[in-house]
């Protein structure tokens, strides 16, 4: 086990059972990524690996979807020494709040703590474009995909992919079993590895 997962073990963020994902599968583990970055300390240096691996283009700001990229973005921005924004949802849709702005060209590098499909950092991303800013990557914690879904250089600390099914082809499912989405429940069963 990397040290990465074995830092998410030790804060029981490493949960095993039935969860449906943000991107709507379904999967058998989880990671919830709350856990860890609860830790200053830990998000502290997570984010200063993150930002010594990085070989892209310099940020000017860091941006992070809600929830997940915010803690993540400040994190990130701290390492890097630049400003932190986050996205928020607004009537379905990303956009920038609390008087946080984007300038005509600045480059912006998108955090998020666990990308599966990439759907939220894919909105953010076509928010900062249309906002004239230009995207120079992503990074997280955790890839749950073979491949990068950003066109943008991409770098996670760590890939793991359990498996995943559509909620139709969920074996959990057919035994009878109920999807719990991580955090949206309290007391919701699941098992802490």
């Amino acid at each position: 086990m990397s040290e990465i997962l074995d830092t998410f073990r030790r804060h029981e963020a490493l949960l095993e059972g039935h969860f449906q994902l943000s991107s709507g599968l379904h999967s058998n583990r989880y990671l919830q990524c709350a856990l860890v970055l609860a830790h200053p300390k830990i998000a502290d240096g997570l984010c200063r690996e993150l930002a010594q691996r990085w070989t892209g283009e310099r940020p000017d700001v860091v941006i992070g979807p809600a929830m997940g990229g915010i803690t993540l973005a400040y994190e990130l921005g701290r390492a890097f020494g630049v400003r932190a924004l986050f996205a928020e949802r607004e009537n379905g849709a990303f956009n920038l709040r609390r008087g946080f702005r984007l300038h005509a060209g600045e480059k912006v590098l998108i955090a998020e703590d666990v990308v599966t499909t990439g759907g939220s950092v894919q909105e953010v991303i076509g928010l900062v474009q249309q906002l004239g800013a230009h995207v120079v990557g992503v990074m997280s914690l955790i890839q749950r995909t073979e491949q990068s879904p950003f066109k943008v250089p991409y770098l996670a600390l760590e890939k793991v992919i359990p498996p995943t099914w559509k909620p139709d082809a969920c074996p959990l499912c057919a035994e009878g079993s109920s999807a719990v989405k991580p955090g949206s429940r309290p007391g919701a069963a699941v098992t802490r590895t």
